[in-house]
């Protein structure tokens, strides 16, 4: 078993199931036959907007905001009065580009007719990075793209498995070389790895409790 895989396991061993992505409000354990819907595909996708820069805790927020309205909807989404979007998704932080986001990705996943999006697609609509698109094409779309985001460039550099200056192509073609194309190890991986780094990586100097336990190779 490869060095990625085997942080894996541990990390599966140690925190359990995540369930990522929350869709109504809740986490779904054991079951990835998330989003059942186009109207749960789409919750995920503005979640992916809202989450840039911020806490879950504050996209949870706006997206309650947005439940009361009855607007996790595209179509409803883009006939809400803008003032009245901005101020539902204050919670999230940057919210008049947030909110001109949300009507861009609305619009777009209206001409989708249902269709999934290709990455380059994704990457094409304003407000949509390469984090974005891979979280919504990994827990909108149920494709295996892998999610890198700043917690797993800190965590594997100090790990000395990827290098300080490598890019997001680089670091996701490292995790996507080493594991299988697995739609529930890229979820739970990306998931284990923010839980991982809430616990060992907000405060320098590291104390990362993997590297005591024989799974690197240098």
């Amino acid at each position: 078993m490869n060095q990625i895989l085997r942080i894996y396991e541990e990390l599966l061993k140690t925190y359990g199931l995540q369930g990522w992505w929350p869709v109504n409000e809740e986490y779904h354990k054991e079951n990835y036959n998330f989003p059942k819907n186009t109207r749960e595909q789409f919750e995920t996708t503005i979640g992916a907007i809202l989450t840039q820069n911020t806490s879950w805790i504050q996209v949870e927020k706006a997206l309650e905001n947005l439940r009361k309205l009855k607007c996790l909807e595209p179509e409803k989404l883009l006939k809400l009065n803008k003032k009245i979007l901005t101020e539902a998704i204050k919670p999230a932080g940057y919210f008049n580009q947030k909110a001109e986001y949300l009507i861009t990705i609305s619009k777009f996943f209206i001409s989708l007719k249902g269709k999934t999006p290709t990455r380059k697609e994704l990457l094409a609509v304003k407000g949509v990075g390469e984090e974005t698109a891979d979280s919504i094409l990994l827990y909108a779309y149920r494709q295996t793209e892998f999610v890198v985001d700043g917690y797993t460039k800190r965590i594997f550099v100090n790990l000395r498995l990827i290098k300080e200056k490598a890019s997001y192509k680089e670091i996701k073609k490292v995790f996507e070389d080493n594991l299988p194309k697995d739609i529930e190890i890229y979820q739970e991986y990306h998931a284990l790895i923010v839980e991982h780094a809430k616990r060992y990586y907000k405060n320098k100097p590291y104390r990362d409790p993997l590297i005591n336990k024989n799974l690197i190779n240098h």
